[in-house]
């Protein structure tokens, strides 16, 4: 069976928070029975990430086994993720998959659109560093890059996201996959991963 991962942009997202980790899932995916996607909440032809990329995503967001929300722009009244969560569409969405058994993980300040979503109450997470006190009126904030919450996982700041999907390959594939991950990459993981339901 095919892990289907689909990231979910929209204007203002930060570019490695959703480029990092997709690299990672597209690289595996000739080892992997995993696909991966590019994706929008609506219909549209090109996404405008914080920086000026600009992206054609491959469709729109359908039923994944994972869903990954990158962060970008919350520090601005009119950013990304802070006008994401003000508009509250995304967060419906995430919750309403996250409610019909898809695995959401965030990376950086993508954590509080899971935080709108209602998915972070009372659960251990992380974020960058600068959200860290708009994420802890939510969530238990965690010093750490990478916090697994089972069927939510939530990353640090912006490189972090490479490290979240590291972890993912291996816990659903295995730790050889994901260390030739990180070697195809030149990557050096950082961190040891947070599993609190691991922990007790």
């Amino acid at each position: 069976m095919t892990l289907d991962v689909e990231v979910v942009l929209f204007d203002g997202f930060d570019e490695l928070d959703a480029i990092g980790p997709f690299e990672v899932f597209a690289a595996a995916a000739s080892e992997a029975d995993l696909a991966v996607r590019l994706v929008t909440l609506e219909p549209t032809d090109r996404v405008v990430a914080s920086h000026g990329l600009r992206i054609e995503p491959d469709g729109v967001l359908g039923e994944p086994d994972l869903l990954v929300v990158p962060g970008g722009g919350w520090s601005s009244p009119d950013g990304g993720v802070r006008r994401v969560v003000d508009e509250g569409t995304l967060a419906e969405a995430v919750a309403a998959l996250a409610a019909d058994g898809t695995a959401v993980a965030s990376v950086c300040t993508g954590a509080l659109v899971l935080a709108e979503a209602g998915l972070l109450e009372g659960r251990p997470a992380t974020t960058h560093h600068t959200a860290t006190d708009d994420l802890a009126a939510y969530a238990e904030v965690v010093d750490a890059r990478v916090v697994d919450g089972g069927e939510v996982v939530t990353a640090g700041g912006v490189t972090s996201g490479i490290d979240l999907a590291l972890w993912l390959l291996e816990r659903e594939f295995g730790a050889e996959l994901a260390e030739a991950g990180a070697r195809r990459l030149e990557h050096e993981r950082r961190g040891e991963v947070v599993r609190p339901s691991a922990d007790g």
